[in-house]
């Protein structure tokens, strides 16, 4: 019923085209303040936090630190290729990702007390129970079975359990965020929805053009998720999400998580917190509480250049200027926009989920409200496409 009411109400949519800078005693002034630090002894289990996307650390002890019980991990591997305009895009191929997929399940392997590889979402509690972190192998970017649908099924059998359908550009099965023709699904994109939903896997929209998430929208039965992204009617970029894609995800049952990359959080030269929690407020008042989660995009500790940096944001996001520029004067939407800052200094730090957890209590969410949020939206919608 409510696919059957996104699919009809395309047409009126359619014209909607760790502590990094944070002082040590600012940090605990923060927590002497903090809710979470007041509470009486029998209500200090921690809530559920479960990530929409981050990456296995080099360093097992960040998985301890992160406080996360569970989450998405972006396994992939790239190769660099040169596209016809001289522009560079970086394919997750076959070759590499099955490489990666195999490292990275021996790497898991090798630390038994810390990882769970997870296959369905009830891993999730198993998990938790045995004080180890589920993790949900992920790949950004269907890239990786362009040469066949039984490609789907090998890395199936290695753990794969969330697929993203293309990175920023388009490919064999669907149109991407930043490419200016902004394709939709293809036949084969089509038939690549019906194998993940075969078999039990998570389809994950980030980077997809609109029409080709309009398209898996009306295409999927099942629960369809964007583990990483920000809301267009905030910062209007292409690789924000439009509203009804918003509404299109609450509908089919799934989730949208809400990342780290503050350039696509605010247009104000100093990122805060609040900014984050815009995003989520958002989310929450176009498509729902059950819909909204957290996401990272960064390594589990934060990203790596800006702590370097001591969250030092002009440092941090240099490099990613003739990228965001090139975009820019190909027309690519919102990229005209000048950028100066790629992270929230106060959030890019190994107890991330804890002080995003602080923010939503001083945002006057409710309790309910951010059990959701930091893992429960993540934890029923797993359980619901995995088992």
């Amino acid at each position: 019923m409510l696919r059957r009411r996104f699919i009809k109400n395309l047409a009126g949519y359619s014209s909607i085209s760790i502590l990094g800078g944070c002082s040590a005693t600012s940090f605990s002034r923060a927590l002497l303040s903090d809710p979470l630090s007041q509470q009486s002894p029998a209500s200090k289990s921690k809530r559920l936090y479960v990530d929409g996307l981050s990456f296995i650390p080099e360093d097992v002890l960040d998985v301890k630190a992160s406080q996360v019980d569970s989450y998405i991990a972006d396994i992939s591997a790239i190769e660099e290729v040169q596209l016809a305009d001289g522009s560079v895009n970086y394919k997750r191929t076959y070759q590499a990702c099955m490489k990666s997929i195999k490292e990275k399940r021996a790497q898991m392997l090798a630390s038994p007390n810390i990882y769970q590889i997870a296959e369905t979402g009830s891993d999730i509690l198993v998990a938790k129970a045995d004080d180890k972190c589920a993790v949900f192998f992920q790949i950004q970017g269907a890239d990786c079975v362009e040469g066949s649908l039984e490609q789907v099924d090998e890395f199936h059998q290695l753990g794969l359990r969330v697929l993203q359908l293309t990175h920023h550009y388009n490919n064999l099965y669907a149109g991407g965020a930043l490419s200016l023709e902004q394709k939709g699904l293809s036949q084969q994109g089509l038939a690549l929805i019906d194998k993940l939903e075969s078999k039990k896997m998570l389809i994950d929209l980030s980077h997809s053009s609109a029409v080709s998430a309009e398209n898996t929208l009306a295409r999927a039965k099942g629960p369809i998720v964007q583990t990483h992204g920000a809301a267009r009617a905030i910062i209007n970029n292409a690789r924000c999400t439009p509203d009804h894609i918003l509404k299109g995800i609450a509908d089919s049952g799934g989730v949208f998580g809400v990342f780290m990359m503050s350039w696509w959080l605010t247009n104000d030269k100093t990122p805060r917190p609040e900014h984050y929690i815009n995003h989520l407020k958002h989310v929450r008042n176009v498509a729902g509480i059950d819909a909204v989660a957290i996401a990272n995009d960064y390594p589990l500790r934060g990203h790596e250049n800006a702590l370097a940096s001591g969250n030092n944001n002009a440092v941090a996001i240099q490099g990613y200027d003739s990228w965001w520029q090139g975009l820019g004067k190909k027309g690519v939407l919102g990229f005209d926009q000048d950028v100066s800052h790629i992270v929230i200094p106060e959030l890019n730090h190994i107890k991330r989920m804890r002080s995003i957890e602080y923010q939503l209590l001083k945002a006057k969410f409710t309790h309910t409200e951010i059990d959701k949020i930091m893992g429960k939206n993540w934890q029923r919608v797993l359980v619901d496409v995995l088992g």
